[in-house]
């Protein structure tokens, strides 16, 4: 039995790890069914976009499930479902009138924004 296989069968999910430019971050998945559909699909490594000097985007060939609500404050390394197929890696803390579909968030962004940088950006997302 892998891993994912063991988590399954503990009825828990596993860590995220999401490795931009040689730094990699831990990240704590989200109890919902957009999160396990996302599981399914690791590694993923995906080229983000730059938006609004605050997160990274990328649209999905095909939708997770999706069950949006507005969380009123995003914070740094929430990592979020737009629409249906939209991942959003954010990487700076602020209000957001937008519903989203959380995926996970980084237990520990210190360095994120930094790792990230500028411009478009190659993350690699993987259980532990």
């Amino acid at each position: 039995m892998n891993k994912t296989q063991t988590t399954k069968t503990r009825g828990t999910l596993p860590k995220l790890r999401v490795e931009i430019g040689g730094q990699t971050f831990t990240a704590t998945l989200a109890d919902n069914s957009a999160a396990r559909a996302l599981v399914e699909r690791l590694p993923l490594t995906l080229s983000m976009s730059e938006l609004n000097g605050n997160e990274k985007y990328f649209y999905l060939d095909s939708g997770l499930p999706a069950n949006a609500s507005r969380p009123g404050q995003i914070k740094a390394g929430d990592l979020m479902l737009f629409g249906s197929d939209c991942m959003v890696l954010f990487y700076k803390s602020f209000s957001s009138g937008y519903s989203y579909t959380p995926l996970s968030s980084v237990d520990d962004p210190t360095g994120l924004a930094s790792a990230l940088g500028h411009g478009s950006v190659q993350v690699t997302f993987q259980v532990e």
